[in-house]
């Protein structure tokens, strides 16, 4: 592959069964990513773009289409089809994933969550310490909640945390499936930042932004999604 990622024809329809009904949420997505890109993903709510996210994630399952994607781990695997052993071990390891949605959080502490991370990543405790240290001051979450449950956080500080675990992993492939939507500006420019870093280490990225603005200098090119089928922007 000389891509790290390929979707070929992805297709996926959802059944409302107490309706009767087929819908097409997305039909004939083609997407070649390099490794190393940084690509857009615009269109107006409910044209499909969080569908494609999940599907590439292994959340929703396609019944149309592959998804290649080129594993340091496995080789090149079809992410359509990978066993749920492997999607995992991806997932753990390779894939990050992160949603406006706020994650349910386990009764662990803010820094044993972000440690854990680290750690999955084949650290060494001193890194992960060290590590998990930083990103909480970058994302300015107060030292008093570091060593709280989540469940406690108020929603801003909860998005931070997630951000924060996601990215901290620095892996192969991130997806942000509109990441910074309930964010305050100052927080937005800080997960900014971190991008820009993960870019720069290598880490390619599938995005999805409302915020126009956000994606300035960090799209090396944009998708325009509109009634389930993608456009290739100043092509």
């Amino acid at each position: 592959m000389e891509n790290l990622l390929e979707i070929k024809g992805l297709s996926k329809t959802f059944t409302l069964h107490n309706l009767g009904k087929h819908i097409r949420a997305v039909s004939g997505i083609e997407i070649d990513v390099k490794e190393g890109e940084f690509v857009g993903i615009t269109g107006k709510s409910g044209s499909g773009k969080s569908t494609v996210l999940k599907c590439i994630y292994g959340t929703y399952r396609l019944e149309e289409g592959s998804i290649l994607y080129d594993s340091k781990r496995f080789g090149p695997v079809d992410l359509a089809r990978v066993s749920e052993t492997e999607m995992l071990y991806l997932r753990k390891h390779e894939i990050g994933y992160v949603s406006q949605f706020l994650n349910v959080m386990p009764r662990t502490t803010a820094r044993q969550l972000v440690k854990q991370a680290i750690l999955e990543m084949g650290n060494d405790e001193c890194v992960a310490d060290q590590e998990t240290v930083k990103i909480l001051t970058h994302f300015e979450l107060s030292e008093e909640l570091w060593d709280s449950y989540p469940a406690t956080f108020s929603g801003g500080e909860k998005l931070r945390l997630n951000i924060a675990r996601a990215m901290v992993k620095k892996p192969r492939l991130l997806l942000l499936d509109e990441p910074t939507a309930s964010l305050d500006q100052e927080s937005k420019l800080k997960v900014k930042v971190l991008i820009q870093q993960l870019m720069e280490e290598g880490t390619t990225m599938l995005g999805i932004f409302h915020d126009l603005e956000f994606m300035n200098n960090l799209c090396n090119k944009e998708y325009k999604m509109e009634r389930g089928s993608f456009s290739l922007q100043g092509s």
